[in-house]
């Protein structure tokens, strides 16, 4: 059974590690074989890092661009990437009246102030506090407040591509991207909403994003190896990825109206966080699955960060809870784009139902086989600090995508 106020999705902005554009990331993971990484640059730690990207195709103004630092333009352009692909883009009225929910960080900090701190530091500062104090105020640029508020990706969304409906913005790693998403469906299926973009951008190649989760002892140290398998890993269980991701959502009657492809429908959003014991987190889990009714999908995308601990529960709810579910742990292709890693997600699921074909195993070792292409995919997020979503996404009835 379908409603007028069913939330759809109508336009998919993928930009990552894999490629730009939905065809480029689909054929990247129908075809799996390894991933894109560069082990290199930031050793002792790995990143998935982003193609070259001609960022004038949508980003049109060199000015525009300048004024931007990576991630905004990473954001910018996927969300170029999703307006066009859902047919909106350029299109004045509906982008006048169309909402966007943004999942953003802090923005990139200023690299040679951190290092001068971390150095005082380290060569022993009588007080520690003090020094900070002297450096940021001797060195730290007022100006760099101004370029890197998190709403700024917003901001620059609307004025690039004129996306002039209503706005916010969340900030909160993987438990951003999540109420994001939530949000916008909420919006959509009680009228307060027609269609909205929604999504979040992160670039893991710069110093300091490694540094806020190296502080944390999260970063993996070792060789590559999959999601699944980094329990033991020197360091952490996290390798980052640089990427962006923007959905189209929309109200089904007002996509119908307008003539719009239809990749998939999204059922119930369901979201929460507390407690990281072993024991609360399941409990959680369980009851979100039930909301959601994750249980009773064909197959589970998860947006699994790698975070010691976390990843372990993970495992233990999957191979409980959801026993004979087939899962796919996404963050072996891509690395955790962090805010963007749950709209990933749940585009990579809307891809899967539209295409018709199922994603292949990213990890013998943990992952099985799927018997048939899947009708329903669950959508699973355990943020590796805090945070865990579900979503359900279904094949949509009539799609034409």
């Amino acid at each position: 059974m379908t409603a007028p106020n069913d939330v759809v999705i109508t336009g998919i902005g993928l930009l990552t590690s894999l490629g730009e554009g939905v065809e480029a990331n689909w054929a990247a993971l129908r075809d799996f074989t390894a991933p894109v990484i560069d082990s290199e640059r930031f050793a002792p730690y790995t990143v998935h890092p982003l193609p070259e990207v001609d960022w004038s195709q949508q980003i049109a103004k060199r000015g525009d661009q300048r004024q931007m630092e990576a991630w905004q333009r990473i954001g910018t352009y996927s969300a170029g990437l999703a307006l066009e692909d859902a047919g909106i883009k350029g299109n004045e009225a509906l982008c006048a009246s169309m909402d966007m929910i943004v999942a953003a960080g802090g923005g990139e900090r200023d690299v040679d102030v951190d290092t001068m701190i971390l150095k005082r530091i380290a060569d022993g500062a009588s007080d520690i506090g003090v020094a900070i104090n002297e450096v940021l105020t001797t060195e730290l640029r007022p100006t760099l407040f101004l370029a890197q508020l998190s709403n700024l990706l917003a901001g620059n969304i609307s004025i690039v591509h004129k996306v002039t409906g209503s706005s916010r913005t969340f900030m909160g790693e993987e438990g951003a991207g999540i109420s994001a998403i939530l949000t916008a469906a909420a919006r959509i299926r009680s009228g307060q909403s027609t269609h909205a973009l929604v999504g979040g951008a992160y670039n893991t190649e710069h110093p300091d994003m490694l540094l806020s989760y190296e502080l944390g002892h999260h970063l993996m140290r070792d060789a590559w190896r999959p999601v699944w398998q980094r329990g033991q890993a020197a360091g952490g269980g996290i390798v980052t990825g640089s990427g962006g991701v923007f959905l189209v959502l929309e109200r089904r009657d007002h996509a119908i109206e307008r003539g719009a492809k239809i990749y998939a429908s999204l059922g119930t959003v369901a979201a929460d966080l507390g407690p990281t014991g072993a024991q609360e987190t399941r409990e959680r889990l369980d009851r979100l699955a039930a909301e959601t009714g994750l249980g009773e999908t064909d197959i589970v995308f998860s947006a699994v960060s790698g975070a010691d601990g976390r990843t372990a529960d993970e495992k233990v709810f999957l191979t409980e809870s959801l026993a004979g579910i087939p899962v796919r742990g996404l963050t072996t292709a891509t690395g955790n784009l962090s805010e963007a890693q749950f709209p990933l997600a749940v585009a990579l699921a809307a891809l899967s139902l539209s295409t018709g074909e199922k994603l292949p195993v990213l990890d013998p070792d943990f992952e099985t086989e799927a018997d048939t292409a899947p009708s329903s995919i669950g959508v699973l997020a355990i943020g590796f600090n805090a945070a865990e979503g579900m979503a359900v996404v279904r094949k949509a009835e009539g799609a034409t995508a």
